[in-house]
């Protein structure tokens, strides 16, 4: 049986902090997770429209084994600048790779598509989110805000709002799984027209409401809702993850464990991988713990960053505020 970590969140990872910054004129904004020490990391794209930067070098052949920090990132492309911000912070305070007399903080980065959300995207000649990640990197905790906040603060679902979610699993053998999402999905993370979660019977302790799956079955449940069949926001897209373990892994496993956790996406988003979605998990593998799974267990460790995965994304959509000029409803709104 799987058991929820302190406070049910990626930071219940030892070594994980995380910090949000937005603005929400612009509707949009930046989550940075910093890694104290470097974590070694992997990424695995199954989405047919992602954007991102240094995932290359996370690939189990290339010669960096681990980073200083992974950012998610509204913006589109322009939200990339949001690793520089992060980098600067690290750089100031002394982190990174060492490269004779210099540091360079190793920062990877994914966005998501929130441009047409409702916000003024109007900012002149730079983007603001070199900016916000700074400050992201900046305020980065062990507690931290979820729902519309960071790269959560403009994201939508096909159905209601999306947004930032997290979750953690604390397994039998003591190693810890945490997840953090940017819910920006083509589709739905909502059975049909209800506000029931397709992730309701991977649920601990009526963390996302605890209305499990409706009865009766919607005939039409499984007719997928998507985004494209409407003007304003039929591109804006993308899923955005990051699944960590205290575990000891080399990179290949932590590759593993980013394949895993997108089963998450499969049972919590309807439908998911699609060809307007980036779809994109990276793994971080602190190991804190100090423990090495075998074989066996790293079954159950992929098994626990799906279900953690699936959790973190209906907490996300769950968690989510309405606010001025949204475009789409917010779940907890919705509920009256």
């Amino acid at each position: 049986m799987m058991r929820k970590g302190p406070s049910n969140s990626i930071t219940d990872v030892a070594g994980l902090l995380v910090g949000n910054a937005e603005d929400d004129r612009v509707k949009s904004g930046v989550t940075a997770v910093l890694c104290d020490p470097p974590a070694t990391a992997a990424v695995a794209v199954l989405g047919g429209a992602p954007g991102t930067r240094e995932t290359d070098l996370l690939a189990p052949h290339n010669t960096v084994q681990s980073v200083d920090a992974i950012v998610l990132s509204g913006g589109s492309a322009f939200g990339l600048d949001a690793a520089s911000g992060v980098q600067a912070a690290l750089r100031e305070l002394g982190r990174g790779f060492p490269v004779g007399p210099h540091n360079i903080p190793i920062v990877p980065a994914a966005i998501l598509f929130d441009l047409m959300n409702g916000g003024d995207k109007g900012w002149g000649r730079f983007s603001p989110y070199r900016e916000l990640g700074y400050e992201a990197a900046r305020t980065a905790a062990k507690a931290f805000a979820t729902g519309s906040t960071g790269a959560g603060t403009g994201a939508l679902t096909a159905t209601f709002k999306g947004g930032l979610g997290t979750a953690s699993t604390v397994l039998a053998n003591g190693i810890t799984v945490g997840a953090l999402v940017a819910v920006n999905a083509l589709g739905s993370a909502t059975v049909g027209d209800t506000r029931h979660f397709w992730a309701a019977p991977f649920e601990l302790e009526d963390e996302f409401g605890g209305l499990g799956l409706p009865s009766p079955w919607p005939e039409d449940a499984t007719l997928p809702r998507l985004k494209f069949r409407e003007a304003r926001t039929g591109a804006a897209n993308t899923t955005i993850a990051v699944i960590a373990t205290d575990a000891v892994l080399t990179k290949a496993e932590a590759k593993r464990l980013a394949i895993s956790a997108h089963d998450g996406f499969s049972r919590a988003l309807w439908p998911s991988h699609t060809p307007l979605d980036g779809d994109l998990v990276f793994a971080l593998a602190t190991g804190t713990s100090g423990r090495k799974p075998v074989l066996e267990d790293f079954i159950d460790l992929g098994i626990a960053a799906a279900a953690t995965m699936a959790r973190a994304i209906a907490r996300g959509v769950h968690d989510a505020a309405p606010k001025e000029n949204d475009v789409k409803p917010a779940w907890t709104a919705a509920g009256t």
